[in-house]
């Protein structure tokens, strides 16, 4: 889901509320945020990701990007989902000031469009490593358009090692209700 906070703007500058309770939870559902994070990448076509936690661990993220710009991807990994291996894709910028909401059961990784790009991220459960896990960023069963050629991407060690799509191990299920999809 895309958020589009307002903007207030003058000739010095502008101002812009980057969360308020009320209108997330108006517009998302209510979820408590307990850990907010922030990653710096100083070159263009590093690319983090695709990661997530595991049930009962799992994060639903709100991501926003203050500086640079990024390229945000979000892959359902959610068993029995109708839309379970797309992906969807956003420009995040320090312009836009757009916000992607990813719920529990997604991957989600990004790539730099800029230098020294900033990503914020508030999340909905602490960070727990022995529930991190992830998934291969350029699985071609997933048809990512990273923008980059893989050759030029920058990754850390252990993002080159995730398994494929087909490699996970089912953590998260589909469960529709009343027209929503939560994760069960």
């Amino acid at each position: 889901m895309l958020i589009f906070p307002e903007r207030f703007g003058d000739l010095r500058g502008y101002f812009v509320e980057t969360f308020r309770a009320d209108l997330f939870e108006a517009k998302i559902g209510r979820f408590t945020f307990v850990q907010d994070n922030r990653s710096f990448s100083a070159r263009v076509g590093t690319v983090r990701g695709l990661h997530y936690q595991l049930c009962p661990r799992a994060q639903g993220k709100l991501v926003s990007c203050p500086e640079g710009a990024l390229l945000d991807v979000a892959v359902d990994i959610r068993a029995g989902s109708p839309t379970y291996g797309q992906s969807v894709l956003t420009e995040l910028s320090a312009e836009n000031a757009c916000q992607l909401w990813i719920p529990p059961g997604f991957a989600h990784g990004f790539c730099t469009l800029r230098p020294d790009t900033v990503i914020n991220y508030k999340v909905t459960d602490f960070r727990s490593p022995e529930h991190e896990r992830g998934l291969a960023w350029d699985d071609p069963s997933l048809g990512i358009d990273w923008r980059i050629k893989p050759e030029d991407a920058i990754l850390s060690e252990k993002d080159r090692t995730h398994p494929k799509l087909a490699d996970i191990d089912a953590n998260f299920v589909y469960v529709a209700n009343d027209g929503r999809a939560s994760v069960a």
